[in-house]
């Protein structure tokens, strides 16, 4: 079944302003699994070419915001907004006709493929002719493979990774194996990229040069990025939303969650949020210790 687009209707005055003009506006959504609220009425945007951090502890309910946007779970209350209309009944398969791509946690990479092949299925969403029959030998369209066949490899030099096109993933590095599972979302050319911890298993270098092909790719889409590396969700995001328990506790820039105490307490503890709380506010008064800087003892001769 086809998913429901219902035109979103006119905001007013007073409207979230988190949503107004969002290429993605997620208000009041929530989810119960049982007893539990995994999410309990968030409410959340991305705009066309800006990128948007979605962090919180372990079990704030990041996955299963994800899993909403996307279509594997739906909610009991809220609603999803996707370019000006209201997505209803969507599904996983749905995506890629929407304009959406998603990576997963892991990299869900077919060991049977080379990595060339596991990138040209990111096209199948908009192929006239059936992908998985092309591999048997099928092909309704040779040009179609052709043109497939080249856009993969565009993506895979894109990536830094066009060197590998012939290698099986399992004989990679996870690295590569990771910008294979993002050459293959990116296939489908979306205007909303989903990242679920793009950055897991990388290296600090291999991280640095994650950061810059994630900026490099606001001028075609926008991006939402789930990333439990702080380093990179701060050097690479317009805007952070904060979870926890469900809920939204906080959204701003990455400087105003850097310094919000109750985003130090999710992560840390109320100590550290206290802590926060009032260098914040001696900041504010500008105060500085009337206490001398140690010098130390000198050293005897």
């Amino acid at each position: 079944m086809a998913p429901t687009l219902e035109a979103a209707s006119a905001p007013s005055d007073g409207a979230d302003a988190l949503g107004g003009g969002a290429l993605l506006a997620v208000k009041g959504i929530t989810v119960g699994f049982g007893g539990l609220l995994a999410l309990d009425d968030v409410s959340m945007s991305v705009h066309d070419g800006e990128v948007v951090g979605l962090i919180g502890p372990n079990g704030a309910g990041k996955t299963t915001l994800f899993n909403v946007i996307s279509g594997f779970v739906h909610p009991s209350g809220g609603t999803i907004t996707y370019d000006g209309a209201v997505l209803r009944r969507h599904r996983p398969h749905d995506l890629g006709k929407l304009g959406i791509a998603r990576t997963l946690q892991g990299v869900g990479l077919c060991a049977g493929l080379t990595v060339h092949e596991n990138v040209m299925l990111g096209a199948e969403p908009g192929l006239k002719s059936d992908l998985a029959s092309s591999f048997l030998g099928i092909w309704r369209s040779s040009r179609e493979e052709r043109r497939v066949a080249a856009r993969a490899m565009e993506v895979l030099d894109e990536l830094g990774a066009a060197e590998f096109a012939r290698w099986l993933p399992s004989s990679l590095p996870y690295a590569i194996q990771k910008r294979t599972a993002l050459a293959r979302a990116l296939m489908a050319r979306p205007r909303l990229l989903l990242l679920d911890e793009p950055a897991s298993g990388l290296s600090e270098t291999e991280m640095d040069a994650l950061g810059s092909r994630i900026r490099a790719l606001t001028s075609r889409m926008a991006v939402l990025l789930v990333e439990h590396h702080m380093d990179l969700v701060m050097s690479v995001c317009d805007r952070i939303v904060v979870l926890n328990f469900g809920q939204v506790i906080a959204h701003g820039s990455p400087s105003a969650i850097r310094n919000n105490p109750d985003v130090a307490a999710a992560y840390l503890g109320d100590e550290v949020r206290d802590n926060v709380r009032n260098e914040a506010r001696r900041e504010e008064l500008g105060e500085v210790s009337d206490e001398e800087p140690d010098e130390g003892e000198p050293d005897d001769a």
